[in-house]
């Protein structure tokens, strides 16, 4: 009700005071829909009116109107100057006024955007994804040791998780450990048996695991075995 009000006091001749009224898919494209066409039809009004000190009054209600149809944005920093070069965007930069703010370039506006490239690597195990596999050939460009051996093990773990997620049929730890060999080219190669292909059970009470061997020292057994020639 309040938009109609400023309405009639910039637009007196609005369509609204007549008895018939035009479809909205019969009328012109709004630029910004988010405003209404309400606005959009003030902003014109306000680019007709020839005196300048008049020109700005209205723009300056414009301003109010969008302001209150915005108000969530009221928190967002520079929210007034966002709204100005709203005002002109709106206009078409053909409102001549007096702006608190610098108008935004219309060169930028209508300057399109760079094109992002799309990666189109091939992908031989999609049901993994490119990133894990990714992970897979650089863990075979690290030297032997226990944090290649641990990011091993925790990429075989996500492997039967994303395996499973995209397929019905039950896959075997073989199989997982053949791609290991096939993704790095031969770099990486595992014993299935050592390797543990699902999350371990939480442990009761929190009990601390029993160490196994003699005197307290446990030999750590090796995941990976000597690489393929």
């Amino acid at each position: 009700m309040k938009i109609r009000i400023f309405l009639l006091l910039l637009c007196p001749n609005h369509s609204i005071t007549t008895q018939y009224m035009e479809y909205n898919t019969l009328q012109k494209k709004l630029i910004m829909p988010e405003y209404g066409r309400y606005v959009h039809e003030m902003v014109q009004h306000a680019i007709q009116i020839q005196d300048r000190e008049q020109r700005n009054i209205a723009a300056q209600t414009i301003i109010g109107v969008m302001g209150n149809l915005m108000p969530h944005l009221r928190d967002v920093p520079d929210f007034k100057h966002k709204l100005w070069d709203h005002l002109m965007i709106i206009s078409e930069f053909k409102l001549d006024i007096d702006s608190p703010y610098p108008p935004p370039s219309h060169t930028a506006m209508v300057e399109k955007p760079c094109l992002v490239p799309y990666p189109q690597a091939h992908i031989r195990h999609k049901h993994y994804g490119k990133i894990l596999v990714d992970m897979i050939r650089e863990t075979g460009k690290l030297e032997d040791g226990p944090e290649r051996d641990s990011l091993i093990q925790l990429l075989a773990m996500q492997m039967r998780k994303s395996y499973t997620a995209w397929n019905r049929s039950e896959i075997n730890n073989e199989q997982i450990v053949q791609d290991i060999w096939d993704i790095t080219d031969g770099k990486i190669e595992l014993n299935p048996e050592l390797v543990q292909f699902t999350e371990p059970a939480a442990r009761e009470n929190n009990q601390p695991p029993h160490h196994r061997g003699h005197g307290g020292k446990n030999k750590k057994r090796r995941l990976v075995g000597s690489s393929r020639k």
